[in-house]
């Protein structure tokens, strides 16, 4: 392994439920199936991170359940280090709820639990893994302000600055834009920040380009089997995704992400960066569940289209 990757970002114990559609509005189904497994966005990303060929270190919070002993030993498992995750007493570590049906859609129900207590005075306790990072990754599963606090003192200490947007609601506050190099929404987060429909690649090539003109540097917009465009000032490219039959689409943008932060800390170029992270996340799509989807170095080097 080479680089150093640190995730600050959300943990979440993912309830996940197969059903052969979504339910509609005060509608009871029938499931087929149901199992616990390890997510949330950021130890998704971390864990991508590290089983791409990055060293990686995760801040966040968990609750003192158990479900955070789980989550924690999950990461360690990968090989993740863990000094950064706190056990909040009193509280419940987060969850997702989430329904996967026939076509691999999936609709989900966060409960952020310790999420919400990842405050900028824990990431500060932990500086000394930002200033040892190559790459610093965040989402929006946790308080705004640490996003922020996260963002600038990765500027100051000179990092390579990924967001990934998600959830997002609205447009990002306009004092982020010059802190970030890599912005990565998908599709309906790409929607969220500019207001544009990105229900095409016309439509995602002119959200980006909004984005740009707002005042991030680069901007990558994941767009599921359609694969990703980037768009930077000197043009935009639009990287096709490798034909896969899809099982589940939860973590594949998540194992974008955490592909492309692994390769960049491995000094690899943004083209090379692009594709590693594409095929990544189209092994991941094969696979059911969050983390267990998540393929490793060797996978991405022997995958071959279907």
């Amino acid at each position: 392994m080479s680089g150093k990757v640190v995730v600050v970002g959300s943990l979440n114990m993912d309830l996940v439920t197969r059903a052969h559609r979504l339910p509609k509005a005060g509608e009871t189904l029938a499931g087929e199936s149901f199992a616990t497994v390890p997510g949330g966005k950021g130890a998704n990303q971390a864990v991508a991170a590290a089983r791409l060929g990055a060293r990686v270190a995760m801040i966040g919070c968990v609750g003192d359940d158990a479900y955070g002993e789980q989550l924690c030993a999950a990461l360690i498992a990968e090989q993740i280090d863990c000094q950064g995750v706190t056990k909040v007493a009193g509280v419940s570590t987060g969850i997702a709820s989430i329904v996967v049906d026939a076509n691999s859609q999936n609709a989900i129900i966060i409960v952020a639990g310790g999420n919400g207590h990842l405050t900028p005075e824990v990431v500060t306790r932990f500086d000394a893994l930002l200033v040892d990072a190559d790459v610093v990754v965040c989402q929006l599963e946790v308080p705004t302000q640490t996003v922020f606090h996260t963002l600038r003192r990765a500027r100051e200490l000179g990092k390579t600055v990924v967001l990934n947007p998600a959830p997002a609601l609205a447009a990002l506050p306009a004092q982020w834009y010059s802190l970030i190099d890599y912005l990565i929404p998908n599709e309906s987060e790409a929607t969220a920040l500019t207001g544009i429909a990105v229900d095409s690649l016309a439509g995602a090539e002119s959200a980006a380009r909004a984005l740009l003109a707002a005042g991030a540097a680069k901007v990558i917009i994941t767009l599921g089997e359609q694969g990703s465009l980037f768009a930077s000032l000197e043009g935009v490219r639009h990287y096709p995704a490798p034909r896969v039959v899809p099982v589940d689409t939860t973590a594949a943008g998540d194992t974008f992400v955490g592909g492309f932060a692994a390769a960049l800390a491995q000094g690899q170029s943004e083209d090379n960066a692009m594709q590693f992270g594409q095929t990544a996340a189209a092994l991941s799509v094969t696979r059911a569940g969050a983390q267990p989807s998540i393929p490793t170095f060797l996978d991405v080097q022997g995958f071959k289209p279907a």
